[in-house]
């Protein structure tokens, strides 16, 4: 591997500062969804949920040290089941306590419910600036399948709605290897995204976790030779209408449309999380100009984080320098540029010789390539898993 070079030596500039924000209701749970979300069969509880994020947020106040938002998200759960006017009093909140940088991205996820659509012009005008549609399917039978509660008519009516509301940015999100699900029929599913006009893609393969109704009752897959026909055949197809891949399930159609959000997770940003059993994770230096990297996470359960009136987080850890960097590894890996040596070192608290002593015998293997960046050879990502395994040990 080449010497590192020099511009790359360790500064004390904190990483860039995110928000997430987790609303945990949907109106059904999925058979496939590991996710913290709750079937919600009374009225939400909005505005006392509001005013406990409200109280989230001052508790983190002090973890932004002075660094503005780059991004917010909006996640779940269906956060599109809240009202534009919640949303916007949570966005006031976040620039009255954090602060917006210019440009900030603002993305909330939705479902392509006929209620949710209705209020995309209102979403936006609360300061929303991008969309996440949870198609994962425009077929009626893997709707079903999936217990998802729209239909194919719902989810045009929804991609439809977000291009009038004036969303210029906005991602589609498709899964495919559904159950029982032909080459065809995948190809269908992202041919038709694509003709919809989608600048921004998440296409990713459907995997069966623990703790989901599919786990206890696992539906018919296609096999793995169909599995990597369709993952070639899709990728083949996106790039001829020109959306390539930024990250492993992740394909837009210039710099532009990528996710800013995902991209600061990747790179090993700090991100703050408001919400029932919201992650998050914050960086702080002491006198020595070391680098202390925490994680914590809230109180899981809607009701015991509604009941909270100070503190809500549930978790805090610190996290260890090769730690870190094993983590910043694993994030930056998915991207196909790779993530730079500058946050692979700034932003982990990791010495030149932690990061040689990692990278190197896969860069030998040829697995790993190494300039400003480390990414993934070519090889590499068709061995991601194993390349990862390997970090692991190290």
């Amino acid at each position: 591997m080449k010497p590192l070079h020099s511009s790359t030596a360790v500064s004390q500039a904190l990483p860039p500062l995110s928000l997430y924000v987790h609303i945990p209701w949907c109106e059904k749970k999925c058979p496939y969804c590991d996710f913290n979300s709750h079937t919600s069969a009374t009225a939400l509880p909005e505005q006392a949920y509001v005013d406990c994020l409200r109280q989230d947020l001052r508790a983190q106040q002090a973890f932004a040290q002075g660094r503005r938002l780059r991004s917010i998200f909006f996640g779940g759960g269906t956060p599109s089941l809240f009202s534009a006017a919640a949303i916007g009093q949570i966005l006031v909140a976040a620039e009255q306590l954090i602060g917006f940088e210019a440009n900030c991205e603002i993305t909330l996820e939705a479902n392509p419910g006929s209620a949710e659509l209705k209020k995309f012009a209102d979403f936006r005008q609360a300061g929303v600036n991008r969309l996440s549609i949870g198609v994962q399917s425009f077929a009626d039978q893997q709707l079903q399948a999936l217990g998802r509660v729209h239909d194919r008519q719902s989810a045009l009516a929804a991609i439809s709605a977000a291009q009038r509301a004036g969303f210029q940015r906005f991602n589609i999100d498709l899964m495919h290897g559904l159950p029982e699900q032909s080459e065809a029929a995948a190809m269908q599913d992202l041919a038709l995204a694509i003709d919809l006009g989608a600048q921004h893609i998440s296409w990713y393969q459907l995997t069966i976790e623990q703790n989901t109704a599919f786990y206890r009752y696992p539906p018919r897959l296609p096999d793995e030779d169909v599995l990597a026909d369709i993952q070639q055949q899709g990728v083949d197809l996106l790039a001829q209408h020109q959306l390539y891949s930024y990250e492993v399930s992740a394909y837009a159609s210039d710099h532009a449309q990528q996710s800013v959000h995902n991209l600061n997770y990747w790179h090993y940003g700090d991100y703050l999380a408001i919400g029932a059993g919201a992650h998050g994770k914050y960086t702080q230096f002491d006198h020595n100009a070391a680098a202390t990297i925490s994680r914590f996470h809230n109180t899981r359960l809607p009701n015991d984080y509604l009941a909270r009136t100070e503190r809500f987080v549930a978790k805090q850890q610190t996290i260890m320098p090769d730690e870190a960097l094993f983590e910043a590894l694993m994030n930056g890996l998915r991207l196909t540029e790779g993530i730079p040596l500058t946050s692979l070192l700034n932003f982990t608290g990791a010495s030149e010789e932690q990061l040689r002593a990692m990278i190197e015998p896969l860069c030998q293997q040829q697995l790993l390539q190494c300039d400003h960046a480390v990414r993934a050879t070519a090889r590499g990502r068709q061995y991601l898993n194993f390349v990862l395994e390997a970090l692991l040990d190290c």
